[in-house]
């Protein structure tokens, strides 16, 4: 299995980046894709949750509105569109997959691909 998420990059507050996952060895109907986020000295923070097998999603009160998670099932790849981008929003963002659940809690993922650094900064 394995999980790649590009895209990140330098943006000025208010704008817009569109981070992709690549995802491999897996099914989109098995497994619900969610993106977190981590800056130093905190933990990882969820800012989407894509359910598999009916395409749900969830975002926390921080990014509703502004971003926006979705899915080409032929190129295996997930997207976490990003508008309206803060300074708040800097870290690195990563995006996991989980068997069981469309859940906020990074310790229930089970699968992990390397972070793509987001930096929202004048």
């Amino acid at each position: 299995v394995q999980l790649q998420a590009s895209g990140g990059g330098l943006v000025q507050p208010g704008g817009s980046l569109r981070l992709s996952c690549a995802v491999s060895g897996l099914s989109f109907d098995d497994y619900h894709i969610g993106w977190f986020r981590q800056v130093p000295g905190k933990g990882r923070e969820g800012v989407s949750c894509l359910e598999s097998r009916n395409g749900r999603t969830f975002y926390p009160d921080s990014v509703k509105g502004r971003f926006t998670v979705s899915r080409d099932n032929a190129e295996n790849t997930v997207y976490l569109q990003m508008n309206g981008l803060k300074p708040e929003d800097t870290a690195v963002y990563y995006c996991a997959a989980d068997a069981s659940s469309c859940s906020d809690n990074y310790l229930d993922y089970d699968w992990w691909g390397e972070g793509t650094q987001v930096t929202v900064s004048s």
